[in-house]
């Protein structure tokens, strides 16, 4: 398993192509209903992004008129954010995101693209949920978007589950259904020569993050397939689920 450094698991090497390996995410047509959606919960208030990254959200919805601030605890990544055109508008905090504080109340606090598997504990996913809560404006959101876990896929006696087969790479993942862990492999494939890296993670039900949600003050809004806004059935692979700060 590659192993972490200053940054976790998305230091230099990482970063260094992350925008290029995670290119389909950067298309207009995956970034713009994101956008969308947070631009409208967020209206005339702040928005948190945890987990900022290189920016694929923060610098769009910037660009809507929404002040975004981040959270991440890799300088690599940040770094970056901050080398892009209007990357010095978002203003980053260098930390663990479940319980980096910074100044202010939001009127959104998000997750995309199955970040809250990067915390590998339940203790750290709720402490995610607690510290959200703990920066929005009552009537505020907490908003996260991550996979259902694959495990309708996994016979008996099989635990890896492959996402990834082209001639330049190779992807899967690995489920410990005991502890829900959750290890992705990637095998890259250059000039006749392959790389092996590997992540942990942490997979997690959707009633799992409403129980979460429960325990930091927060209740159920929405919850969907997608950022159109599909409705979530038994058959989804993936949802976005909008948690509400009560108004007292």
């Amino acid at each position: 398993m590659t192993e972490p450094d200053e940054d976790g698991y998305f230091g230099e090497d990482i970063a260094a192509t992350y925008d290029e390996s995670s290119a389909d995410m950067f298309r207009p047509e995956a970034v713009e209903p994101v956008v969308d959606l947070l631009a409208g919960l967020a209206r005339d208030g702040r928005a948190l992004e945890l987990g900022v990254g290189t920016g694929r959200i923060a610098l769009p919805l910037s660009r809507r008129g929404v002040p975004v601030h981040g959270i991440d605890l890799s300088r690599a990544m940040v770094s970056r954010l901050r080398a892009k055109p209007d990357g010095d508008a978002i203003d980053v905090a260098i930390g663990d995101f479940a319980t980096t504080r910074v100044p202010g109340e939001f009127a959104v606090a998000y997750l995309v693209f199955n970040t809250i598997m990067n915390l590998t504990t339940q203790d750290a996913q709720v402490d995610c949920f607690r510290n959200a809560a703990a920066h929005l404006r009552p009537g505020g959101c907490f908003v996260i978007e991550v996979m259902v876990p694959d495990l309708r896929r996994l016979p008996p006696g099989q635990n890896a589950v492959p996402f990834t087969v082209s001639p330049t790479r190779l992807g899967f993942d690995t489920y410990d259904t005991a502890t829900q862990a959750l290890t992705s492999h990637h095998v890259k494939i250059n000039g006749g020569r392959a790389s092996y890296s590997s992540g942990p993670f942490r997979y997690v039900w959707p009633a799992e993050l409403d129980l979460m949600a429960r325990l930091a003050g927060l209740r159920l809004r929405d919850r969907w397939e997608g950022w159109h806004r599909e409705p979530f059935t038994s058959e989804s692979r993936r949802h976005v689920s909008v948690w509400e700060k009560p108004v007292e």
